[in-house]
């Protein structure tokens, strides 16, 4: 999101209680009200994360429930 900041070094970044602990996970957090923002673990903070809008994190939730990710 260009033009748009995000302080992530001070969100709460969750991980799945489904998660190994070989640093294979990602991890997710609430950036504002109306952004989430998802990270890869095994960069310990440090690298990038993709940043969605409330809308565009429900299709993503939608989808993936009803399967359409399945045989990616």
């Amino acid at each position: 999101m260009p033009g748009i900041r995000f302080d992530v070094n001070q969100a709460h970044w969750r991980k799945s209680s489904w998660s190994q602990y070989n640093g294979n996970c990602v991890e997710i957090s609430r950036l504002r009200p109306d952004r989430v923002g998802i990270r890869d673990t095994k960069d310990n903070g440090n690298g990038a994360v993709l940043v969605f809008t409330d809308a565009e994190w429900n299709a993503f939730l939608i989808a993936a429930k009803d399967g359409q990710f399945d045989k990616i």
